[in-house]
């Protein structure tokens, strides 16, 4: 563990938080990378939802990392036991970095049901306990490139008490203790590294003590764990990921799990957060949506006129910043309702300019039918396009940061839906 190959170069720093770089030495032989800030390709199982592996490899930019989920595969542990060459073979996952968590950021779990030595996941049988034996047991079985350790994660809510978020604090740093010594002990596992998860609910002491303890550990990177969406107020999340990164050290990785709104994602970005799991385009995908945002920020003459001119007729105007829906079920601001019958004669691509397989090739109104008709293919032109918009984001967010440009992003993220949604009609 203490030679761990993976390591965060960093080439900016931003206002002192915003992190820009390169995360290296990735993968068994340590030759894969990944730009931060990023996201990871989040698979349930292995697969994007609703994309074959061909289809999938049609996007270009696509992360150098799969995320997996222990709650999808804790189920299946025999079968991955007699296969016996682990998941990515299983999968016929080929040239891709993999990473283990433990439950799916985009499903919500039941609460109550973790102990001082067990924590649960939910499956398509019902719930399965996992011990930290078992739950090593299943990461050896998998064999990813790295993981995140066992942890009670049961802290989000927001009338949780200050002994249940302590104890919570409690049982990961013990759980990660557990975890490390049969990690160390385990030849399947050489080479693989290991996420301490910071968790502490919403109380900055609890949160603070956990970065700090954890940070003591021969970890790999971190999971701050228990700020996900609508778990808490984006002033409070802002402020205690700010603390939190004061007691990490620099050259280690920061995921956050459970964000992936782009308004959410570009807050914390801000406050010195690295990675994040991108499951949003899945929620949106599901609810028969099409992401739609912009995120151009390249040059543009007569758009900066056209803009000052905006600006001018509404000054003294309520500035719409995000449709702060703290469900994640609900669409939200930054997507299309293409069930929508205003888009039945609709005959434009799902956005101007994006040179996905969908935009190039259909129409809003061929998706509206496909939605309306629950035609399959609905969700895989749905799935390539929200995929390819959300990477392209990601992509649009290093390029911000490297020009000095993160509040001409914000500007374009948070106020310019509009013209893509089609909200006056």
């Amino acid at each position: 563990m203490a030679g761990s190959r993976m390591k965060l170069e960093l080439s900016r720093v931003v206002q002192g938080r915003s992190r820009l770089g390169v995360l290296k030495g990735l993968g068994r032989t340590g030759q894969q990378s990944l730009d931060v800030p990023g996201c990871l390709l989040y698979t349930p199982f292995g697969t994007v939802p609703h994309l074959t592996q061909d289809t999938l490899h049609t996007l270009s930019n696509l992360p150098s990392v799969t995320h997996i989920t222990l709650s999808n595969i804790a189920e299946h542990q025999e079968v991955l036991e007699e296969f016996k060459d682990g998941f990515r073979k299983f999968a016929g996952l080929h040239d891709t970095v993999l990473y283990c968590s433990l439950h799916d950021p985009a499903t919500s779990c039941p609460t109550g049901y973790t102990t001082n030595k067990t924590v649960s996941v939910w499956g398509s049988g019902g719930r399965i306990e996992l011990t930290v034996a078992k739950y090593m047991a299943l990461q050896r079985t998998v064999q990813p490139d790295w993981y995140q350790s066992m942890a009670d994660g049961e802290t989000w809510q927001n009338n949780t008490s200050r002994k249940r978020v302590r104890k919570s604090v409690d049982r990961t740093l013990a759980h990660l203790d557990e975890c490390l010594l049969l990690h160390q002990k385990s030849q399947e596992l050489e080479g693989v590294e290991v996420f301490g998860v910071v968790e502490g609910g919403d109380i900055l002491e609890e949160r603070v003590r956990s970065a700090r303890e954890t940070a003591k550990r021969p970890v790999a990177g971190f999971c701050l764990d228990g700020l996900q969406t609508g778990s808490m107020d984006q002033d409070l999340r802002t402020q205690l990921i700010t603390a939190v990164t004061k007691e990490l050290p620099e050259d280690k990785p920061r995921l956050l799990q459970g964000v992936g709104r782009p308004d959410e994602v570009l807050v914390c970005v801000e406050a010195g957060m690295d990675l994040f799991e991108s499951f949003f385009p899945f929620q949106v995908t599901e609810r028969g949506c099409a992401l739609c945002f912009d995120f151009d920020i390249s040059p543009d003459p007569e758009r900066a006129v056209l803009e000052l001119d905006k600006e001018r007729e509404t000054a003294g105007e309520p500035q719409q910043n995000g449709d702060l829906n703290v469900d994640q079920s609900q669409m939200t601001s930054f997507e299309m309702n293409l069930k929508d019958k205003r888009y039945q004669d609709d005959f434009r691509p799902l956005v101007e300019g994006c040179g996905c397989y969908c935009c190039k090739n259909h129409q809003r109104a061929y998706l509206h039918h496909l939605l309306v008709t629950n035609e399959l293919l609905a969700g895989v032109l749905l799935m390539i396009h929200n995929t390819a918009h959300y990477h392209g984001f990601f992509g649009a967010l290093r390029d911000a940061l490297a020009k000095d440009k993160l509040d001409l992003l914000k500007r374009r993220v948070l106020g310019e839906r509009g013209g893509q949604t089609e909200r006056k009609d």
